[in-house]
């Protein structure tokens, strides 16, 4: 029997062996005939994927054609605001350069004029030139050195009139509006009317503002004038023990702390 069973097997594979010659074809040559339609598979795959490309090429000529002209303008609008925003930058500061140039002669000159006492006029006409269209920062200064100068050299008027200039310009700075009406109010603390004075100066004394002291020491002084006393000692005492306060300010409030007491 297993005699039997071995013969079978091999003559089932002499059987197919020569059935497959018989049509001609070698084992191998079959086994690739197998393969065969994963390579045409392939090939039709790779055909629609050119066909998808073609399309896509189409599609974008299409638009390049309806929407060509729109996206070269964009392009070239980008470029232009690109070169334009460069252009100005270089503008502004050649502005600044300029303006700071002038605003250091202009200071030199008052130095100069502050060491002789004798050249306020030259001193001023250098600021009033830095101020003359000068970037917003450097023309407020120049316009606050220059009021300074006229009141050093006795010109109030000519410097208060600067003063609310300066105090009245909405583009300046907080900072140098404030400035110029405690500087106003210094100069007018001995003529002016108090209620104006008051006025100008209260809105200074508000927590966080840089001239506070200042504004306080100058309302205690206003006390003094009106003949309030009391209440001028009061601030002084207030601010000869302000520690926020600069040393200059607890001094004088100090030395007028004393005066009034005795």
């Amino acid at each position: 029997m297993p005699a039997k069973g071995k013969n079978f097997v091999g003559a089932s594979r002499v059987s197919t062996e020569n059935d497959t010659l018989a049509f001609g074809l070698l084992p191998h040559v079959t086994a690739a005939m197998v393969r065969r339609p994963n390579k045409y598979e392939n090939h039709v795959v790779d055909i629609f994927d050119e066909v998808e490309e073609d399309l896509r090429e189409e599609r974008m000529q299409q638009l390049l054609k309806k929407y060509g002209g729109v996206l070269i303008a964009i392009c070239v609008l980008a470029v232009a605001a690109t070169a334009g925003w460069k252009a100005w930058e270089y503008r502004q500061t050649q502005a600044d350069l300029h303006a700071a140039n002038l605003y250091l002669s202009a200071a030199s000159k008052a130095e100069a004029a502050g060491a002789a006492g004798t050249d306020f006029p030259v001193a001023i006409a250098a600021f009033d030139a830095a101020s003359s269209g000068a970037p917003n920062g450097y023309r407020i200064m120049a316009q606050l050195r220059a009021a300074a100068l006229r009141a050093e050299s006795g010109d109030i008027r000519g410097a208060s009139a600067q003063w609310d200039q300066v105090a009245a310009d909405g583009s300046a700075d907080p900072l140098f509006r404030d400035l110029a009406s405690l500087n106003w109010c210094v100069y007018h603390a001995d003529e002016s009317d108090t209620g104006v004075i008051e006025g100008r100066l209260k809105p200074l004394t508000a927590p966080g503002n840089p001239w506070r002291t200042l504004a306080l020491e100058q309302l205690a002084l206003l006390d003094l004038r009106r003949g309030n006393n009391d209440a001028a000692k009061v601030q002084f005492k207030k601010l000869a023990e302000d520690t926020a306060a600069p040393a200059g300010v607890r001094g004088r409030a100090s030395a007028l702390l004393t005066r009034v007491s005795e």
